[in-house]
């Protein structure tokens, strides 16, 4: 008997089962570089229609998180996925690099008090560090992009760009100086703008105090009733803040509300009729309500300061709310943006009562110079012991918190700069505010959701506090006069003056600028020391280093898209909206993509603390950087991303099934040679006709999901079309063919022309997720691991399937395709009463009506091998039913047919074979008998 075996088309591949990624990737990392991809990529895609990503960067501080990983590998896929649509597509990723993080790193590892310059210089060798250590851990992501030209905030070119980039902004009457509340951090010892608070919940202690009346004859006649002499009259006030008691100014009320006096054992109290009564029964305060009198009434009473012997007016606030309180609140002009609005409307001053330290100021007697707990509670121990403290309480509500240091902010009023929102630009009608909203009318957001939060952040943002007092950023580099606080005449000739020396020192040329250097007299005028808050470097990179003509790629606006976490419509995504409209009135964006935080497998938050964080760098080095990118592309990404291990084991599963699939096409096109065994379109195999059409549909849904940014659908259409379409089918069908037919039939190299388009598609396909693993089967394909070549230097387009079905085909197969799944189920229940053993030795009848008979007919004789069994014949009847019994064929010894061919008489030295392998074996004239 010969080795019939070793006449089978048995191949082999180098492509493996086990991917060992954790051992692999870093040298496709290593290739990507060495062969430099992008540059190449970019000089193929030379003429195409450009495609634009702008990246939000990541602070240089720290090693990079899961979240970095989220955000990083989606502007990967997306990058990708536009270059292999056609686009000449573009990604220069960088860094954020000047701020308060990095000073603070500094003074913990050098201590306080060291020369501004040194500080910046040991700022900026720390920066560059960290933006070296996280761009190692991004490569290994697998990220494609232009990081030899990477860019970094604290570049000397982009630090100069900036200070021309403001004077554009104050050149259109955008930029002013004042005396406002901002949100301040005693840690940080500066300002903070609304995207670098994080809101948290914090235990406050709240105070109801009785202001006295001054004249309690006054307030009789408004309330139309007669106050006995002597009386003690109060207006009730509410705050969560008693440390800004000090400076109250001002008692506001709402003047459509209607407020009642009340008679108690403390005297007259007024609070606002419709919760008065209720909260005084809750003190557990005896009281009758006297009288009633509209708010608008009480405006213009005087009261006696809560702590001094001074006098504050009652004003009509319409702020102010009935649903928490007394329905009147203690105005301090100093500590809040509402308060501080109103009461310059109304011409009245207030000042601070918390220096920058976060310590009550020196001149206010008894407490000057205490910390705000201890003067907190001399505020409220002076207030019981005179009488005016009604009651305390500790509540916790949700409070702004700093960003870095994790700590409650004040409000305090400084001398800041800041961009207006609603004052109208230079030569423009509208207000920043105005335009904002106008520029992203027409801009299409993923999620829809994303368009609500940024009109929210429009019409919720105050003027943009763009001054910080810290060492680390770019300079404000202005001159004011002293006498009157304007600028210099001749400020846009000195910014560029200034501008021309950053280029060539960086920041710390302003550091050491003397005035005079300039020919600025120092008597007349001020040098400022603010530096820029680093929203607004991150927000104006599209103008100081997209747009930055020494770049190469300095075309790159408006951006086609942004891209960044769901918080950034606060951060990122409104500060570059803002500087795009404050300079060149409109957004510097196309459309806008948001994406949710990852949290781990349970929807928590990750935390050290909590110890349920996940390690890119520990996933990379055990399960590979792959599975971190198909883990991001399969998960919905509009909403927080959830991880954990057993999250991560699902994935892998994923994965093996898509390399399985990859490695078993590797497998049965490795003796396959394109140039010379293709088999032309029109002489395929119906079955291969097939396949190459479903192929098609595979590749332009799977285009449309990358164009939709709808990686979930990529993920799930890939998958599934791996398993089921090719492993649940096509590939069952071909098998016989592929390992029994003779090596160079037509029938033969028919398959494999489809499965190397098939091939050629999937990797295409997958590469934007599946990077890694696609360079490596490419390799495989084309031979080229040693070579230059890439999938990344090629298109979908140069490999769509040539094939579509015909009508006739294509009712056959939807016929097929649909009784497919009713005759395996048949065999199933006969294989299961022992009448057979495989599918290949059952005879299957096909009852259907005539129509389905009619289109089954077309391609009759492929019946047999789509549902791979022995024979199938077809019948009419009124409806579908299957049947099934064992063949009388015998089974060929070498292909495992069954086959009427196959006769007991063959010829005993070969065995009984088939005609199609009696053939194939003429071709072994070594083989006995042949």
């Amino acid at each position: 008997m010969p080795d019939l075996k070793s006449t089978l088309n048995l191949l082999t591949t180098p492509f493996p089962m086990k991917g060992d990624l954790p051992r692999r990737e870093p040298a496709l990392v290593e290739r990507w570089a060495r062969l430099r991809i992008y540059e190449r990529m970019r000089a193929a895609a030379a003429g195409r229609p450009p495609f634009i990503l702008h990246d939000g960067p990541p602070y240089a501080n720290g090693d990079i998180h899961i979240g970095h990983a989220v955000n990083k590998v989606l502007k990967d896929m997306v990058f990708k996925s536009r270059y292999f649509d056609g686009f000449d597509s573009q990604w220069i990723p960088g860094w954020d690099c000047h701020g308060m993080p990095i000073e603070h790193r500094i003074e913990q590892m050098n201590g306080r008090g060291l020369p501004t310059e040194q500080v910046q210089q040991l700022c900026r060798e720390y920066a560059l560090s960290q933006t070296q250590s996280q761009k190692k851990d991004f490569l290994r992501l697998g990220l494609l992009g232009d990081w030899d030209n990477a860019f970094r905030t604290m570049d000397f070119e982009t630090e100069a760009n900036e200070i021309r980039f403001l004077d554009r902004i104050r050149q259109r009457g955008l930029l002013f100086r004042g005396q406002k509340p901002v949100n301040w951090c005693v840690d940080c010892q500066s300002a903070l703008a609304e995207a670098e608070l994080e809101y948290a919940n914090k235990r406050s202690t709240t105070a109801y105090v009785g202001q006295r009346v001054v004249d309690a004859a006054d307030l009789a006649a408004r309330f139309s009733l007669a106050i006995a002499p002597g009386r003690q009259t109060r207006v009730v006030i509410w705050t969560t803040t008693p440390w800004t008691l000090p400076g109250n100014a001002a008692v506001g009320l709402d003047p459509q509300a209607s407020y009642g006096l009340y008679d108690s054992p403390d005297g007259m109290l007024v609070m606002a009729a419709e919760t008065g009564g209720k909260l005084l029964q809750s003190f557990g305060v005896e009281h009758e309500l006297c009288a009633v009198a509209p708010g608008a009434d009480l405006v213009g009473l005087v009261l006696k300061h809560p702590l001094q012997d001074v006098g504050v007016p009652v004003v009509a606030a319409d702020f102010v709310s009935l649903e928490t309180g007394t329905g009147l609140v203690h105005l301090a002009p100093a500590h809040g943006a509402e308060d501080f609005e109103l009461c310059r409307s109304l011409g009245i001053a207030g000042d601070n009562v918390i220096d920058g330290a976060g310590r009550f100021v020196a001149s206010l007697p008894a407490i000057g110079g205490m910390s705000l707990e201890e003067g907190s509670k001399a505020i409220l121990e002076t207030l019981k012991a005179d009488g005016s403290l009604l009651r305390q309480e500790r509540i916790e509500h949700s409070y702004p918190h700093c960003w870095r240091h994790k700590t409650p902010i004040l409000f305090r009023s400084t001398t800041q700069w800041f961009i207006a929102m609603d004052h109208p630009a230079t030569g423009d009608a509208r207000t920043l505010r105005e335009t904002a909203r106008e520029a992203i009318r027409d801009v299409p957001f993923y999620p829809a959701s994303g368009r609500s939060r940024m009109e929210a952040m429009i019409d919720g943002r105050p003027d943009w506090c763009v001054s910080r007092q810290r060492a680390w950023g770019v300079p404000l580099a202005f001159f004011v006069r002293r006498s009157d606080n304007s600028l210099h005449p001749e400020t846009s000739r000195l910014i560029e003056e200034v501008a021309r020396r950053v280029e060539r020192e960086g920041i710390s040329a302003w550091t050491r600028l003397s005035p005079a250097d300039l020919g600025v007299d120092e008597s007349e005028f001020e040098k400022l020391s603010d530096t820029l808050d680093v929203w607004f470097d991150s927000g104006s990179i599209h103008a100081t280093v997209y747009r930055d003509p020494r770049r190469p790629d300095a075309h790159g606006h408006p951006a086609d898209l942004y891209l960044e976490g769901s918080d950034q419509h606060r951060g990122w995504f409104g500060s570059s909206l803002m500087t795009g409209c404050a300079a060149d009135g409109h957004a510097p964006f196309k459309a806008v993509l948001t994406h949710g935080f990852a949290v781990d497998g349970n929807g928590k938050k990750m935390s050290k603390s909590l110890g349920n964080t996940v390690s890119p760098q520990q996933v990379a080095g055990t399960r590979g950087a792959e599975i971190i990118r198909l883990w991001i592309a399969s998960t919905d990404y509009s909403t927080d991303i959830s991880v954990s291990e057993e999250i991560l084991d699902r994935v892998v599963e994923m994965y093996r099934r898509i390399r399985n699939t990859i490695r078993f096409l590797l497998l049965n096109v490795s003796d396959f040679d394109a140039g010379t065994d293709r088999v032309p379109v029109e002489y395929l195999e119906s079955v291969d006709r097939h396949a190459l059409a479903r192929c098609r549909e595979l590749a332009e849904q799977c285009r449309k999901g990358y164009r939709d940014y709808d990686f979930v659908a990529v993920t799930r259409l890939v998958h599934g079309y791996c398993a089921d379409e090719l492993g649940g089918f096509y590939l069952d069908v071909l098998k016989d063919r592929l390992y029994a037919s003779a090596r160079d039939s037509r029938e033969r190299r028919s398959a494999q022309t489809a499965l190397h388009v098939i091939l050629e598609n999937l990797l295409l396909l997958v590469a934007p997720i599946l990077s890694f693993t696609a360079e490596e089967a490419w390799g495989v394909l084309y031979e080229s691991s040693a070579g230059e070549d890439s999938v990344f230097l090629h298109t979908w387009d140069e490999a769509v399937p040539p094939v579509t079905d015909d009508p006739e085909a294509a009712e056959f197969w939807r016929h097929a395709r649909q009784l497919r799944p009713s005759v395996m189920k048949a065999i199933e229940d006969v294989r299961s009463s022992g009448s057979i053993g495989r599918s290949g030795e059952a005879s299957v009848v096909i009852e259907a009506p005539a129509e389905i008979i009619e289109s089954l007919s077309f391609l009759r004789a492929e019946l047999a091998s789509i549902f791979i069994v022995a024979d199938v014949a077809l019948k009419e009847a009124d409806k579908v039913d299957v049947k099934v019994r064992r063949t009388a064929s015998l089974r060929c010894m070498r292909c495992w047919r069954h086959d009427a061919s196959v006769h007991d008489d063959t010829d005993a030295e070969q065995g009984m074979l088939c005609d199609r392998c009696r053939t194939v074996l003429a071709g072994f004239p070594e083989l006995s008998g042949a």
